[in-house]
């Protein structure tokens, strides 16, 4: 057989040149996964005081779930704020996770921090699933890719503490987690697709037609129907595209994450989501090439504000503790430690690479175009990874509505326990209002829910107990109601409609 010479060199350029390619769609600028870091931590600690303000209605023995109704309605469950029912030892959990969170935000023992916030909001998330919405998995999945990446290289106590590497990173967990935000677009994108309304530009106009979503601009927006027309061929134009974030490198791709987290940071200004959008922002940051950092760190230095973190780093250097080199005859353990560590960084790399596919696998099981192997769905479980994101989709909800929750009392009178005021059956001016966070018109939703029958009983139970331990005057026996109103763009009235969800009686017990 003749050898064509030169075959193996060209075959060997061919393949440094894809892996070359590969590499750069998949790097991320050490900044930016400090930025990365920083976002998580801020939003740990600000999920953790608007959830405290909900401590005892949803995290214990006393609230809409207790730990009875939690394993009885969920089997195991992996949680450790199930552990226990009291409302201090809840607060007790909520201080510790607030301090990691702090750890990660600036970057103190960084891989513990990320491992510890991870498992304590997985525990959270358990605890109570009706309370659950979209931007909660995601921030648990960003979370869970942390903890396989050096978040802590720059801009961290960490990096004072040792040569801060400035580098990007390229790894399968990078990867990972720029495949992660992607996955959300690229599924949410088929289920939207699989609908009408966002195909006939009509998806926005109807989601600001619901008056519990609506706030602020929003109010406005919503009469301004060919502009939510172009913000529904808009939005369901950048979702299709956003594979090209996993293909385009440098401007070209912080133009278009910037698409996406101008879109997100609108829906903050116009639409009671939650924490979502600014999650959904932390996660697009990665995606922000090195001319980007390098712009905002001459900003700094122009604003004197790298002069002064150099001060701290400095202050932070000559405080650390200094390690003397290891002797020359423990050459061998130090070419031992060397091999350690890198047969733990190949482990890492192949836990990182399994979820990856069982990951991928979930979101396409999500479209019907998959399916995950049965020996897979307990692993998906425990460590709550499985996803769907249909978020708004195929269609966005047609039905605003409230609760209305009349409840006799001891001494013969009626009044609305929820609300703690008289019985109204007509529609409030601000359906929003009726909802005091955004926690509760998720978990109300649910309840409304046909899936969700055993949790009226529940919440029933729960309204009995509330009202009787802050009035003086007993509740009997209670009602549970939800009004219902179809959507109504266009200016058009539709009628309310009265739906009996349940009858509860207060002396009773919690009824499974």
């Amino acid at each position: 057989m003749t050898r064509i010479p030169g075959r193996d060199s060209i075959e060997q350029s061919r393949t440094s040149r894809i892996a070359a390619s590969v590499r750069r769609r998949v790097e991320i600028d050490a900044r930016a996964l400090a930025a990365f870091r920083i976002a998580l931590g801020a939003l740990l600690i600000v999920d953790l005081v608007l959830r405290s303000r909900n401590l005892v209605a949803f995290y214990t023995d006393q609230g809409v779930l207790p730990r009875a109704a939690l394993f009885s309605d969920y089997g195991d469950v992996y949680s450790l704020h199930a552990v226990w029912g009291e409302a201090w030892i809840q607060a007790g959990l909520f201080l510790v996770a607030g301090a990691f969170g702090l750890a990660l935000l600036v970057g103190y023992r960084t891989r513990v921090a990320t491992i510890v916030s991870w498992l304590l909001l997985a525990s959270l998330h358990a605890r109570n699933p009706m309370v659950l919405n979209g931007g909660d998995v995601l921030f648990r999945m960003l979370l869970f890719w942390g903890m396989f990446l050096p978040l802590g290289k720059r801009w961290s106590l960490d990096a004072a503490r040792a040569d801060a590497a400035r580098s990007p990173v390229a790894s399968i967990a990078t990867a990972a987690l720029l495949l992660q935000v992607v996955l959300l677009y690229v599924t949410n994108a088929a289920h939207k697709l699989g609908g009408v309304q966002w195909l006939n530009g009509e998806a926005i106009i109807y989601v600001f037609s619901l008056d519990q979503f609506t706030v602020l601009l929003g109010n406005v927006l919503a009469e301004y129907y060919g502009l939510l027309r172009v913000f529904t061929y808009v939005w369901i134009t950048l979702v299709v595209l956003s594979p090209l974030l996993l293909v385009l490198t440098g401007r070209a791709r912080a133009v278009l994450a910037t698409a996406l987290a101008g879109m997100h940071l609108g829906m903050l200004a116009t639409m009671q989501l939650g924490l979502f959008p600014l999650i959904v922002v932390a996660g697009l940051l990665p995606f922000y090439p090195s001319p980007v950092w390098n712009s905002i760190e001459n900003s700094a230095t122009r604003l004197g504000l790298t002069r002064w973190l150099d001060g701290v780093s400095e202050r932070l250097q000559r405080q650390r503790v200094s390690v003397p080199p290891l002797p020359t005859r423990l050459g061998r353990r130090s070419w031992n430690t060397t091999a350690l560590a890198h047969a733990r960084q190949y482990a890492v790399g192949a836990v990182a690479l399994c979820f990856v596919v069982l990951v991928v696998v979930s979101n396409a099981q999500a479209i019907g175009v998959g399916e995950v192997p049965a020996d897979a769905e307990p692993v998906l479980e425990v460590t709550q990874t499985e996803q769907h994101w249909r978020m708004f989709a195929p269609d966005p909800l047609s039905t605003d509505g409230w609760f209305v929750v009349p409840g006799n009392l001891t001494n013969g009178t009626t009044v609305d326990v929820f609300a703690d005021s008289r019985v109204d059956w007509d529609r409030p001016p601000s359906i929003d209002a009726e909802y005091p966070t955004a926690r509760w018109r998720k978990y109300l939703r649910n309840v409304w829910s046909s899936n969700n029958r055993d949790h009226r009983s529940y919440f029933s139970h729960y309204l009995c107990g509330r009202w009787n331990r802050s009035h003086e005057t007993d509740v009997e026996s209670i009602g549970l109601y939800y009004m219902a109103q179809h959507s109504a763009p266009y200016n058009e009235t539709e009628p309310i409609e009265r739906h009996h969800l349940h009858d509860h009686d207060c002396g009773g017990g919690l009824a499974q």
